[in-house]
């Protein structure tokens, strides 16, 4: 770049010009009614991402610890937020320890079920971690305990059909053995020939244990874009966000089977919506750690595991 003196131009000139131009710039970058909002004030609330957020810049601005606020919005993925997604600003009392129980603020409408969901723990356990307030005396404003471990029957469906790691951290104790479920027998003559949840797929990794011997669910890879189809007739028992497992659908089908379908986009059910087979359930969503589109595809007999390829057509 030429750097000769512009005759007329001193050194406060060269000034007034470059913070101007700087100005012009960073309002071009925001684009209209893109400012980040004043998070001034708001924790406890809601906010709606714009355009340029990033969850470590909302976190300084609302004046609370990123790890407070991430963990506060389980299946957020920091690097991939998306304009028009709405957060959970934590308030200066509550409080995210790691492996809970979380000191939790109530909200307008939260029940001990709405909140266990949130987390991906059980009701009853939250209920007993505050013995002194009964379900139907919650009041706004209140802080309660939520302790993460023990989750219920559909939550821990699907947490014991993640990573290892996954299944580990949802333990309550790790010298405590998990309960052994009953065996629930042979399948059902009607878990046959049923359809993949995918239409497009490529399987990225099979069910089975991994190399220390960690049974791992059924990995599937497609296309942006892709949806993932119930593969049988059943009702919805949870559509929601689960640690480490993003969003997820859990399906309960004749014959005490279930389907799992983990690492989700945005979700296409509700709870206790009656779905037929090939009804779609979830968008499929982009894994930043994987760069793919991936869905993790669990099947289950009675809670046990079963591999998907026993039954898939």
């Amino acid at each position: 770049m030429d750097q000769r003196a512009v005759a007329g131009q001193g050194p406060r000139s060269r000034h007034l010009v470059l913070m101007l131009l700087l100005a012009w710039l960073l309002a071009g970058c925001a684009g209209a009614g893109s400012a980040p909002q004043r998070l001034e004030g708001i924790n406890g609330q809601w906010i709606t991402v714009q355009r340029g957020d990033t969850l470590g810049a909302i976190a300084a601005r609302a004046d609370v610890p990123l790890e407070r606020l991430t963990r506060f919005n389980p299946g957020v993925e920091p690097r991939h937020l998306a304009v028009g997604q709405r957060l959970l600003i934590p308030t200066q009392q509550e409080r995210a320890p790691s492996g809970g129980p979380y000191r939790y603020q109530v909200r307008p409408g939260d029940t001990y079920s709405g909140i266990a969901r949130r987390f991906g723990t059980n009701p009853a356990r939250v209920q007993s971690a505050n013995p002194n307030i009964p379900a139907h005396r919650l009041q706004v404003g209140q802080v309660i305990q939520v302790p993460l471990s023990g989750a219920s029957a559909s939550t821990s469906s699907a947490s014991s059909s993640g990573s290892g790691a996954a299944s580990s951290s949802s333990g309550s104790s790790a010298s405590r053995p998990p309960a052994q479920r009953p065996d629930p027998g042979n399948l059902p003559s009607s878990a046959r020939n049923w359809p993949w949840p995918l239409d497009d797929y490529r399987v990225v990794r099979r069910f089975g244990p991994d190399d220390r011997g960690t049974l791992q669910p059924m990995l599937l890879a497609s296309q942006n874009g892709s949806q993932a189809k119930a593969v049988a007739d059943g009702q919805v028992r949870f559509a929601g966000s689960m640690r480490q497992l993003g969003r997820v659908v859990i399906v309960h089908h004749d014959g005490n089977l279930q389907s799992v379908y983990a690492l989700c986009g945005e979700l296409k059910v509700a709870d206790g919506q009656t779905v037929s087979q090939g009804t779609p359930v979830c968008q499929v969503d982009y894994s930043n750690s994987t760069e793919r589109h991936d869905l993790l595809f669990d099947l289950r007999h009675g809670g046990k595991p079963v591999d998907p390829t026993k039954v898939l057509r």
